[in-house]
């Protein structure tokens, strides 16, 4: 296993430096040919500094301000593809607002609760209605962005308010759309969802906009700078009360997406078996699974954030870092998915301060005392970073629970979440069937249901769970495709008790001379069922639907509503001769790495001893472990040492960005690191090297290891910003520990 950046710059030509100064070039300008696949990114609003050089491939640049040229040049000097990201919703857009932009006051245009409140970022940064002519504002910030050297342009969080809806710029704007007079949305179930129709429907005309000139300026100037929407996944927005076009941009323009998933959208507690609690890992999984399920269809790029800290600064470094693995764990258990935004603002990690202790571990009245990043926090997430660019693995294979299933979301999830019927404030008409899968060991998949008509978009799926409590098909033709897949061998587990208020809004199953009381029947017309409510299993062509009339949502708060769902997935598995199979954890081997969790699934009989010679990324000393039990909470991101190839030497893992070189008899490698932090190398070799240089300096003998048994070399060092060359002298004649 040859990290990519690693293996295409072993046959360099030899450098003749002997210390750092002396080094053609830095590493980044070294690695340049390989960062055009862009693995890594992350964003930040400040200039270059050594202590955030994260060295990833792609920096974003975060705003559309008149400093931004001066950001970009910053990054672009260091070696770094540049990219752009400003805030859609909202950002300090006040010449738009107060008609600087073109002669027009716009502040009518924010976001207003129903008690005609501005819903603000801070301050006049609202949240914007947007107008005809945002788009258009907009793009004069992007063409700032392009004209600075932006090879990409990230447009983020596209995001309006369930609980807006009541400005005059709304008002023209529904009337506009609707041909009717506006409707209070709070006053009925009709009028908040299309009122969320219409909110939908306007930040896809606003990145449109933007989305077009950015092509059209294309044609223009010859460059193929690429749109990207930043955006929070489906199952969030929903369960936080915001609507964006989501599976929408696909067709208007997009090139693919960041998923912004991180602790702060997953540790939102959710409902199971009765028991509300913060899941951050298996809240993850679902969020990052959705948004890959976005993009699979089209064949579009889809980029995965984690965040080493979150927005809310009063948690403890140990809590950011258990919560991280989580989420990170979480990211890598998406096999198809190779490229991540390894941090967004990674000055407030390397320079921010948290407190020690979490709030409940405080006696009352004890002071808060905060503290930078602990030392081996700060070295584990640079292992990780690093490991991150060598994640294009096309052989991984799953050890879990009974694969290709999933269960089915829809963008309109998100209409049904205001007054006068907010819904489960859980959304536990989703997490009622998702979760009782993940919890014993079924790497379940959220569905786009938007996707379904796409060629072969559910060709992959054996097993569907899906309900219409909590969200409505868009169109009818979904419901085609849906009974299409069952008829052709599919098992359709369809779990609703017909009681959702937001059946009966105008849409198109009972408009237009179609008469149904529920979209349900217009499915089952489609499945080629009578009109019967009665629960029980039916064969449909060479597929089965398994019908149950309970509310998802009421399960997920009942104690054995999590094996009921589990139930009826059995009896869809035994119908169509799918194997079924729980376990307490989740593996995933992708090429050397092994990505695995373990879970409380009330399994705990059934835990999984790994076996063999593995290091730990998460853990900042690399060390050796002969086995490792995935016990319930227990997160990892192993290296199987038996499973690289010792044919020549290599980096196997790094806290520092590695450059590994020939030359003559002796091996070099380049590092660069985050300044002030502690870097450690692990480098295979078939034999130990007699002596370790460091710059030319001859390293004390008692400061590295070599492991036998794994022909594994160890090293620590000081991490610096500037590159560091170290020496292997004449292999095979030194020391084995």
């Amino acid at each position: 296993m040859v990290p990519f950046w690693a293996a295409a710059l072993m046959i360099l030509v030899g450098v003749n430096a002997t210390s750092s100064t002396d080094i053609p070039n830095r590493i980044k300008m070294l690695s340049d040919p390989l960062q055009q696949e862009e693995r890594t990114c992350f964003q930040t609003g400040t200039p270059y500094s050594p202590k955030i050089d994260l060295r990833s491939d792609v920096a974003i640049c975060y705003g559309i301000g008149p400093n931004l040229p001066s950001l970009i040049q910053s990054w672009k000097r260091k070696g770094y593809i540049v990219e752009v990201m400003t805030g859609v919703a909202w950002g300090n857009y006040q010449d738009y607002l107060y008609g600087r932009f073109d002669g027009k006051n716009h502040v009518d245009e924010a976001q207003t609760d129903r008690n005609g409140n501005k819903i603000s970022h801070g301050g006049d940064v609202y949240y914007m209605c947007p107008g005809p002519t945002y788009g258009d504002y907009l793009s004069v910030g992007v063409k700032r962005a392009i004209d600075a050297g932006a090879e990409a342009i990230f447009l983020e969080e596209p995001e309006f308010w369930v609980r807006a809806g009541y400005s005059e710029g709304f008002k023209r704007e529904w009337q506009s759309y609707y041909d009717e007079a506006w409707q209070p949305p709070y006053t009925s179930v009709d009028a908040q969802y299309r009122a969320s129709k219409l909110k939908y429907y306007l930040y896809r005309r606003a990145l449109e906009q933007v989305f077009n000139f950015v092509h059209q300026y294309n044609r223009q100037t010859g460059r193929h700078v690429r749109c990207y929407v930043a955006t929070h996944s489906l199952i969030n927005y929903a369960h936080w009360g915001i609507v964006s076009p989501e599976s929408s941009l696909i067709r208007v323009g997009t090139d693919g997406y960041i998923a912004q998933v991180w602790t702060g959208t997953s540790r939102t507690p959710n409902m199971y078996e009765g028991r509300l609690k913060e899941r951050t890992f298996e809240t993850a999984f679902l969020e990052y699974g959705a948004m890959q399920n976005l993009v699979r269809a089209s064949g579009r790029r889809v980029w995965y954030l984690n965040d080493p800290v979150e927005d809310n600064p009063n948690h403890s470094w140990k809590d950011y870092r258990t919560n991280w693995e989580s989420t990170l764990t979480a990211s890598l258990l998406q096999p198809e998915v190779w490229r991540y935004e390894v941090m967004p603002w990674p000055d407030r990690v390397f320079n921010g301060n948290y407190p020690v202790k979490e709030l409940s571990e405080r006696k009352p009245g004890e002071a808060v005392k905060k503290e930078p990043i602990p030392a081996p926090y700060a070295t584990e997430l640079q292992l990780v970073i690093n490991a991150l660019n060598d994640m294009k693995q096309p052989d991984w294979r799953w050890s879990s629970g009974t694969q290709k299933i999933g269960v089915v979301v829809s963008d309109t999830m998100m209409f049904e979440r205001g007054d006068p019927d907010p819904g489960d404030p859980h959304l536990s008409s989703f997490y009622g069937l998702a979760l009782p899968l993940v919890k014993r060991g079924i790497p379940v998949e959220p569905v786009q249901l938007e996707d379904a008509t796409e060629p072969g978009f559910l060709k992959d799926y054996r097993v569907l769970l899906m309900t219409y409590e909590g969200m409505k098909p868009m169109e009818p033709q979904v419901d085609a495709a849906i009974a299409q897949w069952v008829k052709a061998g599919g098992a359709l587990i369809f779990v609703d008790a017909d009681k959702d208020p937001y059946n009966q809004v105008r849409e198109w199953w009972n408009e237009n001379g179609l008469h149904f009381a529920t979209p349900r029947l217009h499915l089952w017309q489609e499945l080629g069922l009578t009109h019967t409510d009665k629960p029980g299993a039916y064969q449909v062509g060479k597929g089965w639907l398994i019908y149950s009339a309970e509310s998802p949502a009421a399960l997920a708060y009942q104690p054995d509503g999590a094996s009921m769902i589990r139930g009826l997935l059995r009896q869809a598995c035994d119908h169509i001769h799918l194997k079924y199979e729980e376990t307490s954890y989740l593996i995933l081997r992708r090429g050397p790495y092994i990505v695995a969790a373990g879970l409380s699934s009330g399994l705990q009989n059934r835990r999984r001893v790994l076996r063999g010679a593995f290091i730990n990324l998460f853990d900042p000393t690399l060390k050796i472990l002969r086995s490792v039990t995935l016990s319930p909470g227990k997160r990892l991101f192993l290296v199987d040492l038996n499973r690289i190839e010792r044919k020549q030497p290599l980096v196997i893992a790094s806290a520092a960005k590695a450059i590994l070189q020939r030359k003559g008899g002796s091996i070099r490698i380049y590092v660069e690191g985050a300044a002030g932090t502690n870097g450690i190398i692990m480098i295979s070799d078939e034999k130990s090297p007699s002596a370790l240089e460091w710059d030319g300096g001859r390293v004390p003998a008692d400061a590295w290891s070599f492991d036998k048994s794994t022909h594994t070399l160890r090293f620590q060092f000081e991490n610096d910003a500037k590159p560091h060359i170290i020496t292997l002298i004449n292999g095979g004649n030194g020391r084995n520990d």
